[in-house]
């Protein structure tokens, strides 16, 4: 076994869950990750952790969703996720666009019967991790090889200097009001945030981790945005994405590539019109970009934004929490003619921080 995933799933068990003693862990790994799956089932053993294993495939949840009429909520999953203390949950397979033929209007309606599942496993300890694989190193356009040390690179960054780096983000945003995202032409978005928390991802939920993140005031988003970095969603590409909101909702869209899926997430619920999470990368270990939002949203001289839920953690009290089906992000680069301000004051330039030398 590579040395490399040993240490992943140590940084996993260490520093993204604690694991420990007594723990009901559930790893949801894609067969490809199976020797992550051995590390992970090794610690838990020396720790007195307890495992299961799901082993993760898109092809048979292609299956399942294509040969469905209608789905209801899975009492049998639900109860496990409501008795596990830890998720690790790994991204990999062989065939990063597997789903790609799934309709759009199926995985609206599959996302809202999984809708407390999510709920569930969110209120938990929880890990998302990368496995790198020869399916996404092609999407990435990269080597098997330069991928494996890509992915591994960024998970083991100094985890504790980055947070102090993301900390200086966090303060400034941190009792703030208002954001302005401006960026070329097209973009130009007023993000109300006051009464919102901020928090730093430094590795735990998400690793790699690499960002600082809030949620905007549910009816507190107003302008107009183009995400000029695509993404895949149910394993298409979406490009060219195109948002105006009014009041928090989104009131026209497009996009130049698959606008039909775009619809379908828009539509999957009345919170999927509403933006839940407005992110600022600050990774740049991260220095490319991949078709992989675990990564892309990372990456320094980006901002995203996703429209569906809100993370409850970054709603602050007396302020409603956008809940959806979807969570979908969507990025901007931030490198060229763009600026942040928050409260009308400038703190990040073509994607330089105030803070950083050169601003």
């Amino acid at each position: 076994m590579d040395a490399r995933i040993r240490e992943h799933a140590e940084i996993i068990a260490d520093h993204s869950t604690g694991i420990e003693s007594g723990d009901n862990v559930v790893i949801q790994l894609p067969a490809e990750a199976e020797d992550l799956a051995v590390a992970l089932h090794e610690i838990c053993g020396d720790r007195g952790a307890n495992p299961v294993y799901l082993n993760y495939s898109k092809r048979a949840q292609r299956a399942f969703k294509r040969s469905s009429e209608e789905f209801t909520e899975p009492d049998h999953r639900l109860a496990l996720y409501r008795e596990a203390d830890v998720f690790v949950i790994a991204r990999g397979g062989s065939n990063a666009t597997e789903d790609a033929d799934v309709d759009p209007e199926t995985n609206a309606a599959y996302n809202r019967a999984m809708e407390d599942v999510k709920r569930t496993r969110l209120s938990k300890t929880w890990c998302l991790t990368q496995y790198p694989t020869a399916s996404h190193a092609q999407l990435a356009g990269m080597s098997t090889e330069a991928y494996e040390d890509f992915v591994w690179d960024a998970v083991s960054l100094d985890w504790d200097a980055q947070r102090e780096f993301q900390a200086e983000m966090v303060e400034i945003l941190d009792g703030a009001d208002e954001v302005r995202i401006t960026s070329g032409e097209e973009t130009d978005l007023t993000l109300d945030i006051s009464g919102n928390s901020t928090l730093n991802d430094y590795g735990e939920a998400n690793l790699p981790g690499g960002e600082v993140f809030t949620a905007p005031v549910r009816d507190g988003v107003d302008g107009e945005v183009h995400f000029d970095l695509p993404l895949y969603r149910y394993g298409r590409e979406i490009d060219g994405v195109r948002l105006r909101f009014e009041d928090g909702e989104v009131v026209s869209h497009s996009a130049e590539r698959n606008e039909d899926l775009l619809t379908g997430i828009l539509d999957t619920d009345e919170g999927s019109r509403r933006l839940g999470e407005l992110g600022i990368g600050m990774n740049r270990q991260i220095d490319r970009f991949t078709y992989n939002m675990l990564f892309d949203e990372k990456m320094g001289d980006t901002v995203h934004m996703a429209v569906g839920s809100a993370y409850p953690e970054t709603v602050g009290e007396g302020n409603e929490i956008n809940e959806s089906a979807e969570h979908v992000d969507m990025i901007v680069d931030m490198s060229e003619d763009s600026v942040i301000e928050v409260d009308g004051e400038v703190v990040q330039r073509n994607g330089t921080f105030a803070f950083e030398d050169g601003f």
